[in-house]
């Protein structure tokens, strides 16, 4: 009896394994189609699922700018935009919430546990509430369509989240090895970067890893703080799609199914720092 459920039990399991990853890979699927469809075959009814014949031509004009189409040319840059601020926001974050896990993780301070929560309910704040405060900060510091004002609003939003992995990361640590390196000698600074920082790679590969994907994908904060080509990220470029080139579907196809290739591909090749990094995080904490 005890095997039978077991089977029924991964038999169920399965099932909905596959059911979420259809959910998830079908739209995206849809897209590519999309992207290489025909507009009259997206437009047509019935709806023809698949097309007669593939059509890359947005493809080879985002990508190889053979068009001098300004909607293509701002979309590279719009590339361009997201990686640089993803980057540097990935960066600080790492640096600052590593810091700041350490001291939550190690340190016995008055309000300690206040401070940590109050941090994490900072989570719960919609950033419709904070968007008006923040620009006019933003103005007042003259940052206002820079990729310094998005890079320090994706920080605002992933920081508390990176401090909570990594917290997870350092308990994890025995404090033991850190107490042999400061008898022989080594500073606070030297265990945190050449001891707790190493043992905690899969961590910060972790961390850095969401906290990329989640500048990226940044749509609300790029389009408020950003009206100028220098500083609009690929999201919001993809959004103006409909209003420069009339509705043309393929080319939003196109150009979405380009922009959702990093993060992918990331994804992709760090699957195993990520999982790893998940799962030995919460071993304590």
């Amino acid at each position: 009896m005890a095997i039978k459920e077991k089977k029924i039990s991964k038999i169920v399991t399965l099932i909905l394994v596959i059911f979420v990853c259809l959910c998830i890979l079908i739209p995206f699927l849809w897209l590519v189609i999309s992207s290489l469809s025909l507009r009259v075959n997206l437009t047509s009814i019935p709806l023809k699922w698949f097309p007669s014949k593939l059509n890359f031509k947005n493809y080879n004009e985002i990508i190889f700018g053979s068009s001098i189409s300004s909607i293509n040319n701002s979309l590279r840059k719009g590339i361009l935009n997201s990686f640089i601020i993803a980057s540097f926001a990935t960066l600080i974050c790492l640096f600052a919430g590593s810091l700041a896990a350490y001291v939550f993780s190690r340190l016995e301070f008055h309000g300690k546990a206040a401070l940590f929560s109050f941090i994490l309910t900072s989570q719960l704040m919609p950033m419709m509430v904070l968007i008006i405060p923040v620009y006019v900060i933003f103005t007042k510091m003259g940052i206002l369509n820079t990729k310094l004002s998005l890079i320090v609003a994706d920080c605002s939003f992933t920081l508390p989240f990176v401090i909570w992995l990594m917290k997870s990361f350092f308990e994890s640590v025995p404090k033991e090895l850190e107490e042999m390196a400061r008898i022989d000698g080594c500073s606070r600074y030297g265990t945190i970067f050449k001891i707790i920082m190493p043992l905690s790679t899969p961590g910060l590969a972790a961390s850095g890893i969401f906290s990329f994907i989640i500048a990226w994908n940044e749509f609300f904060s790029a389009l408020v703080f950003s009206s100028t080509l220098n500083s609009k990220t690929v999201s919001v470029i993809i959004s103006e799609f409909s209003s420069k080139v009339g509705v043309d579907y393929v080319a939003m196809a196109s150009a979405g199914v380009v922009a959702s290739i990093p993060p992918v591909v990331i994804s992709i090749i760090f699957q195993k720092q990520i999982i790893h990094g998940l799962t030995a995080g919460a071993v304590k904490g």
